[in-house]
């Protein structure tokens, strides 16, 4: 067979975690499309349980333009859309979801656009002038609406013009996007917003409209981690991403520490006859233990620890953290015998004296991290 001479790659990322009934169907559309470019699809499988990556390898087996990266002990959405945009070979990339809801033709436009307007992206949105939303239910229409505008605060004013910074649909050019793209932390809230935020106005970006269709088979990923992420990703980048973003979880985590030592501490001073120096090393251990547990839940989720490495870790945070708890009791019980008999801003400053001490510690003896 003769080797087609200069033809441009077009390199199909699709992210997948349990898509099998989905995946086949997409593959063929893919294949069929009408463009002048040579089509890569690469599936980036997140160890599925429904056989997703079996059958992708068979595919793969029968036609080589169908690669497979099937990972194991890494996973997450952004995670998948770095590891396959880094892997592509094309020049042009286009990254789409494989549950149905994005059509594959419009790749095609995405493409002509990409060379009319000489932009650098393509945006293909749901909220666009013409766009018409199937697969939203009014109350996550509603809850896009409200990520969409608050996304659209927090980043370089050159983006403003855009319509869906949450959009898992997009094309782009490989040479001037991939720089970009190595730096991306895969724990953000969507690639593309990502992308955008860390570019800080660099790029041209177009966007187009599109029937967003309804999910062929399977539920929808959006779950707590995902929330808390955007949550994440928004204060990042309101402080200019300047404090690492795990950093700013734990903190987030903290707070909700604070919250339960200050209900714990007054809970006992309401209910026993305990004086406030007795009732505080309690408040800050059970502060403590629910930090963990939230933090391996939420901010070290790619870590998380189960079954006896769970208790086992429990234990390793205390003692990680039984320094900084005896500095926050021995200097909030300092500041309020010696300058302020003010309970609640006597914890503020134990509190604040130890956070540094447990994100960084924490982070390496306990996740690893």
């Amino acid at each position: 067979m003769k080797k087609k001479e200069n033809k441009r790659i077009i390199s199909i990322v699709i992210p997948t975690f349990n898509e099998k009934s989905n995946i086949y169907k997409i593959i063929n559309q893919l294949l069929k499309l009408d463009v002048v470019y040579e089509v890569e699809i690469i599936v980036v499988d997140d160890n599925s349980c429904d056989g997703t990556a079996k059958l992708v390898r068979e595919y793969a087996k029968a036609d080589r333009r169908v690669r497979l990266i099937s990972r194991l002990g890494r996973s997450g959405l952004s995670s998948a859309i770095k590891e396959g945009c880094l892997c592509a070979t094309g020049d042009i990339i286009a990254v789409m979801d494989a549950d149905g809801q994005h059509d594959p033709s419009y790749i095609e436009l995405a493409l002509e656009k990409i060379e009319l307007k000489k932009v650098d992206i393509v945006l293909v949105s749901r909220f666009a002038e013409g766009a018409i939303i199937k697969g939203l239910t009014h109350k996550r229409k509603s809850s896009s609406s409200i990520a969409n505008s608050l996304a659209r605060m927090s980043l370089y004013g050159s983006y403003n013009y855009l319509t869906d910074y949450m959009s898992g649909f997009f094309v782009f050019k490989r040479n001037v996007c991939i720089e970009i793209i190595e730096k991306i932390d895969v724990q953000g809230f969507k690639f593309f917003y990502e992308l955008l935020s860390i570019s800080r106005g660099k790029f041209k970006v177009f966007e187009i409209p599109f029937i967003f269709k309804e999910r062929m088979h399977g539920n929808s990923k959006l779950d707590l981690p995902v929330v808390w992420d955007f949550l994440i990703s928004l204060i990042h980048s309101f402080s200019g991403r300047i404090i690492p973003r795990k950093a700013v979880s734990f903190a987030l985590v903290g707070s909700t520490g604070v919250f339960i030592q200050l209900l714990t501490i007054y809970f006992l001073l309401a209910i026993t006859k305990f004086n406030f120096e007795t009732v505080l090393p309690v408040g800050v251990i059970i502060a403590a233990s629910s930090n963990f547990i939230i933090n391996n839940i939420l901010t070290f989720r790619s870590n998380k620890l189960l079954g006896k490495k769970f208790y086992v870790g429990l234990v390793k945070f205390l003692l990680v953290s039984s320094l900084p708890i005896i500095a926050n009791v021995g200097v909030t019980n300092l500041f309020y015998t010696q300058f302020s008999t003010n309970t609640l801003l006597s914890q503020f400053v134990g509190i604040f004296v130890v956070f540094i001490w447990n994100y960084a510690a924490s982070s390496k003896v306990v996740w690893n991290n």
